[in-house]
This record gives C-alpha cells, sequence and structure tokens, in this order.
C-alpha cells in the first residue's frame, strides 16, 4: 500500500505493566473502536513496524493494547508517543455531522479571524470532549456546538466562539 492509504486512528500514550502491554489514545466516538483493531502500522519519527494486536483490554477507561512480539517492557517502551495506523477502507466513518478525531487533529483553531493554536488531541472526560489546542499556551476547549460554531475539515480549519476569559485560565 502507498503512504496516503494510511490513517492516523490514535496513538500510543506509554507502556502498562511488564508484558509489552501499552495505553492507548484512540481518536474515535465510536465505543469499542480500540476493540476492533487487527493489524495496524506503528510510526514514531522514522520507525515504521507493522504489527498484529494479540489483546485489547481496557483499564479506569482507557484502551490497552498488546501486540505479538512485544512481550516485554524493553519490547515496547520504545513505541510510547507512536501513532496508530490504519488503511483508509478500515477507518471507521462518522455519521452524518459528525467528526472523526483523527479528522480534528491538526485543524487550525481561529477566534474572530485570529489564531488561537492548532487541535493536538482530544480529551474524554464525562462531559464533551476537550479539544486540546497547542498555542501560545496549551488549553482545552468543548468540542461543542454553542463553542466550535464551524468546522471545515477541507480546510482544516474551526471557527470557535468563546466566553470572555477562557483564554485566560
Amino acid at each position: 500500500m502507498s503512504e496516503t492509504d494510511w490513517v492516523a486512528v490514535g496513538r500510543l500514550i506509554r507502556t502498562r505493566g511488564n508484558r509489552g502491554e501499552l495505553i492507548a489514545e484512540i481518536y474515535s466516538t465510536q465505543p469499542g473502536r480500540a476493540g476492533r483493531l487487527k493489524e495496524v502500522r506503528l510510526e514514531k519519527g522514522a520507525l515504521s513496524r507493522t504489527a498484529v494486536v494479540e489483546l485489547y483490554w481496557e483499564h479506569d477507561g482507557k484502551p490497552i493494547l498488546k501486540f505479538e512480539g512485544m512481550d516485554s517492557i524493553s519490547d515496547s517502551e520504545g513505541w510510547a508517543g507512536a501513532d496508530i495506523l490504519v488503511p483508509e477502507s478500515e477507518r471507521a466513518r462518522p455519521e452524518e455531522g459528525e467528526f472523526s478525531y483523527a479528522e480534528l487533529i491538526g485543524c487550525q483553531v481561529l477566534e474572530a479571524g485570529r489564531p488561537i493554536g492548532t487541535v493536538e488531541g482530544i480529551d474524554e472526560g464525562g462531559g464533551p470532549p476537550l479539544l486540546r489546542v497547542a498555542g501560545e499556551k496549551e488549553i482545552l476547549i468543548p468540542f461543542a456546538k454553542a463553542f466550535c460554531r464551524e468546522i471545515d475539515i477541507e480546510r482544516k480549519v474551526i471557527r470557535v466562539e468563546l466566553p470572555e476569559g477562557l483564554l485566560d485560565l
């Protein structure tokens, strides 16, 4: 497959336990998406490899992935921070009016035409997902219609209207 046939669906955060397991962040609102991963590509800088998911489970709401051939901390620790990619054909498609986390990451966030930063990740924690936006400083913006007024995936731009003082937190 060519490079353009792969799409990021998550990233590996850090190791967990001593059997080569890794905590993952999955860019999907679809429940159980991590559990449907089978064969993926892991990429971190110049490192790249195909990996088969041997085991999937959740701990404290976070997906834990164990890959074939990664059987110890030393086997897996070098992959912390790696992107998890799947072939484009296996990407989970959002419903009409929804967006995949992978589509949102990399979008420039603008308020009144002024750049605030770039979406680097999405955090979930009970309420609406939070856009993790890196700019002059990192800020969290609720991914809700009340704040995210226009989302243009084609141009990779999100126009927001934020309450006064949010950027000062």
